[in-house]
């Protein structure tokens, strides 16, 4: 691999710190039981430290050069099985009936890709007990983040709603080659499947984003765009307790459900 040309179209920023290596299967608890789905084999480095830990794992790989690096290192486990495709135009249940039983995801994201695979698996599959990425520190502090925070906003609603998030360690960029411009953090995702759901799950969506769209400007003035109707919203408001002078970062993940929940029982939009 000291020749290996990198790509920036991939995001390739490859791991070679064998003590990083050992703390991301340490803090993603994996156990001999557990089938991984990896994404992004790159050099493979990570792809054989999970495969020493596990029971069997899928690790898929976008950039075709790497076909016969990582085929070489596939014929040296029983339980690694290497696909050289792009895994965001693989269905999920393609995916899904590579393994018997559920499955943890691991991988080392390009950073351009991280909240397609994320939700990709959030939105279409059951079957993930977690999910352990490395990420810019900085969506990982979105990812993580409480209302009435900076870093509260869309990104942070729309994984934490379906699951729980946990920021597990900061990892330099200095650990990476080549470099990455800033630091990453891995944490862990786990599914949630006992979370109360909105009612209408595009709806919520587009409240959410909305609610954002102007972060200055109150929940009521944000929403009038979206209801058209700020009596609705004052109401909706009024139940759940709130000001009606609130803005977006002050509310719950909770209460944006409930809010949403609310404005579609009063039939203020078209479902």
């Amino acid at each position: 691999m000291e020749n290996f040309k990198f790509k920036k179209e991939f995001g390739q920023n490859f791991i070679y710190d064998e003590d990083l290596l050992s703390d991301i299967i340490k803090l993603s608890n994996i156990t001999k039981e557990d089938n991984v789905l990896e994404i992004g084999a790159g050099c493979g480095n990570l792809t054989k430290k999970i495969a020493q830990n596990c029971k069997f794992v899928l690790s898929y790989e976008i950039d075709k050069k790497l076909t016969e690096h990582l085929k070489d290192l596939e014929n040296q486990y029983n339980n690694l099985k290497i696909v050289i495709k792009d895994i965001l135009k693989e269905s999920t249940k393609d995916i899904e009936n590579q393994f018997k039983n559920d499955f943890v995801i691991v991988a080392n994201l390009p950073y351009y890709i991280t909240s397609p695979i994320i939700f990709k698996f959030l939105e279409e599959s059951n079957k993930v007990k977690n999910m352990t990425f490395m990420v810019q520190k900085e969506v990982a502090e979105r990812f993580v983040a409480k209302e009435n925070s900076k870093q509260y906003g869309i990104s942070t609603i729309m994984i934490n709603y379906r699951a729980d998030v946990k920021y597990l360690r900061t990892v330099s960029k200095n650990m990476f080659h080549p470099s990455p411009k800033v630091d990453s953090a891995l944490i862990q995702i786990t599914p949630n499947y006992q979370k109360k759901l909105p009612k209408n799950d595009e709806f919520f969506k587009m409240l959410v984003k909305t609610a954002f769209s102007s972060r200055r400007k109150t929940l009521v003035n944000n929403l009038e765009k979206l209801i058209h109707d700020k009596n609705a919203i004052k109401q909706s408001l009024k139940i759940l307790s709130l000001n009606e002078n609130i803005r977006a970062e002050n509310i719950s993940i909770e209460q944006f459900v409930l809010l949403s929940d609310y404005l579609t029982e009063l039939n203020k939009i078209h479902l």
